[in-house]
């Protein structure tokens, strides 16, 4: 049997940040590496992802890429709040950035595998909406956190889940922002498969090399087809980010959600509900 890992480097590729991208044996992996963020996407993180996409949908020799994240305790718990962008001009580049980093996932033209471990939350989650495949070891936490935190996962999420689970799960994951374990997350089909968590390299190493054994353009062909029957989604996506962009700008809601979640509590809606309380503070 083929050995398709190699052994992991222990600090960044020196053209990168926030991730870790090794190539060989016909495969790209890309860890991103920020654990003691667990992981969370900042502006930074998702221009990597996308330079990283790039290279491998732009390499030959790749064939299929594994997307995971550093550490033990997570594969990504969405965008990192506590390091919030301000300016629109910020909002806008973060609004590009996704927007590419989604077409990349879904047009990069080799299969996309995402390793779990522990939390897949918020935009990580979306991500594996995203992904082509999803193996997840037993720690897989799996779930949205928009209406938690004043906002909502209109990149791919909402238009994508209803295809993967039905439209009343769909709707359950989005409007309650619960946490799933690997084991409902894989009788949903959020997942392909959950195996014990020292098993899961292995069992990522024997999906790649399954894949690696079909025909490159008939992968891409198989892609393009797969993806058409959610191409129409992509429609509702630019004008829902950019609604959400002002929301974050200007809308009472991010505000509390965010500074609740600094503050370690949970937020309270009352005050935007039914006139309780002042309306919080601009950050």
């Amino acid at each position: 049997m083929i050995r398709l890992r190699e052994q992991r480097a222990r600090t960044p590729t020196p053209r990168y940040q926030d991730i870790i991208v090794e190539v060989g044996g016909g495969r790209a992996t890309v860890t991103i590496d920020r654990p003691r963020r667990l992981n969370a996407l900042r502006t930074t993180t998702v221009r990597e992802l996308c330079s990283a996409l790039t290279d491998a949908s732009e390499n030959p020799r790749v064939g299929v890429v594994v997307l995971t994240g550093a550490g033990d305790r997570a594969f990504c718990v969405g965008g990192d709040i506590r390091e919030p962008t301000r300016s629109e001009h910020d909002k806008r580049e973060q609004v590009r950035l996704y927007l590419e980093l989604g077409e990349l996932l879904r047009g990069c033209g080799v299969p996309v595998i995402l390793r779990v471990r522990g939390y897949c939350i918020g935009a990580g989650h979306e991500i594996n909406v995203l992904a082509d495949l999803t193996i997840s070891g037993t720690s897989g936490v799996f779930g949205q956190a928009g209406t938690r935190l004043g906002w909502a996962p209109i990149w791919w999420a909402a238009q994508g889940l209803t295809r993967l689970v039905g439209e009343k799960r769909a709707r359950e994951i989005v409007y309650l922002s619960r946490r799933y374990t690997a084991e409902e997350a894989l009788r949903m089909g959020l997942v392909n498969v959950v195996v014990p968590d020292e098993c899961l390299d292995n069992e990522v190493d024997r999906w790649c090399e399954e894949i690696l054994r079909s025909s490159p353009e008939g992968l891409r062909l198989a892609k393009i087809s797969l993806n058409a029957g959610s191409d129409a989604a992509r429609a509702s996506i630019l004008p829902s980010i950019e609604a959400n962009v002002l929301n974050h700008l200007y809308g009472p809601d991010p505000r509390e959600g965010i500074r609740s979640f600094q503050e370690g509590r949970s937020a309270d809606w009352r005050a935007l509900r039914n006139g309780e309380g002042p309306v919080p503070e601009d950050m």
